[in-house]
């Protein structure tokens, strides 16, 4: 079974810090480490503990990105449940990081897409503003978008072409991750507004993911003060693990797609399309967050994983 670790380092790492440094706190997260998601009420009744105290203290975990959490139906309305985000968190100093030699890593900023097609509404903004024309899916050329650190858009797809590195040293690539921030997208905000995200590698859809709202409850961490408070404030990051036997989302297996299905030993570059398709399920739209904006200051990451 995998697990989730974060390492941060201290003088990086405040926010983290703050939400480790409560007992009520520690408390939670071993809660929901052993018995898995809960509501807050289910928290509030297991640790004997006032609703508000445990509303507070949950928020300040997810601010820290401890925890996550989605929103799911009721029999009476909706409800919140939560999530542990790591199994274990290290604290470290950074001259003491050394990259492990077997992962390559490339960061790639959300405006170097090299293929798109998109309806509105849609949208391209970069810190300093709304770039180009706001639901116009032409807009999506403008050369201003490499500043980009939202993308929004109701259906379609843009397609971003990464190196393959491991092919370049000649290493046999054994896991392969993405890691980005995304919601859905809708006019305003809703927490309750789901949308399938499909992941496509090289022309091979490797899985489906459904985004359970578009958040605006409060501002996103990086999000610039000028960015209206009703619009997408923030998403979740989220983890898309190509293995051996499969696709995996945080650790939830969602494809039998494997790395033999993709053959990247036999491709010079990784073509990767976030995309919502015209006859999914729940036809949502979807917000891609990256630095500046949001709750993780992130580009896209691709993390490629080698036998050496």
């Amino acid at each position: 079974m995998s697990r989730n670790f974060l390492v941060i380092d201290p003088e990086d790492g405040i926010a983290v810090l703050k939400g480790l440094a409560s007992s009520i706190r520690i408390k939670m997260l071993k809660l929901l480490h052993v018995e898995g998601p809960m509501n807050g009420n289910d928290i509030a009744a297991r640790l004997g503990l006032p609703q508000s105290t445990v509303s507070t203290n949950l928020q300040i975990l997810e601010s820290a990105g401890l925890i996550r959490t989605e929103t799911q139906k009721a029999r009476k309305g909706n409800q919140k449940i939560c999530h542990s985000t790591f199994d274990e968190v290290l604290v470290m100093f950074k001259e003491d990081i050394k990259p492990r030699s077997n992962v390559i890593e490339v960061a790639m900023p959300l405006g170097l897409y090299t293929s798109c097609e998109v309806s509105a509404p849609c949208g391209l903004c970069s810190v300093d503003g709304i770039i180009g024309l706001l639901d116009v899916p032409d807009t999506f050329l403008d050369p201003g978008r490499m500043k980009t650190g939202l993308i929004w858009f109701t259906r379609g797809f843009v397609e971003y072409q990464f190196p393959n590195n491991a092919k370049l040293a000649q290493n046999t690539i054994e896991v392969m991750e993405f890691s980005m921030e995304l919601s859905s997208e809708v006019p305003g905000t809703s927490a309750d507004w789901p949308s399938d995200i499909t992941l496509s590698v090289n022309g091979t859809e490797i899985g489906t993911w459904m985004s359970t709202g578009d958040y605006g409850d409060k501002r996103g961490v990086y999000t610039p003060n000028w960015w209206k408070l009703k619009g997408s404030q923030y998403g979740k990051l989220k983890s898309w693990r190509v293995t051996t036997d499969g696709t995996y989302v945080d650790g939830m297996k969602i494809s039998p797609v494997s790395l033999v299905d993709l053959d990247l030993a036999n491709h010079r570059s990784i073509r990767l399309r976030i995309a919502v398709k015209e006859d999914a399920l729940h036809p949502g739209g979807i917000n891609i967050f990256g630095r500046g904006f949001g709750n993780y200051d992130q580009d896209i990451i691709l993390r490629l994983q080698t036998a050496r």
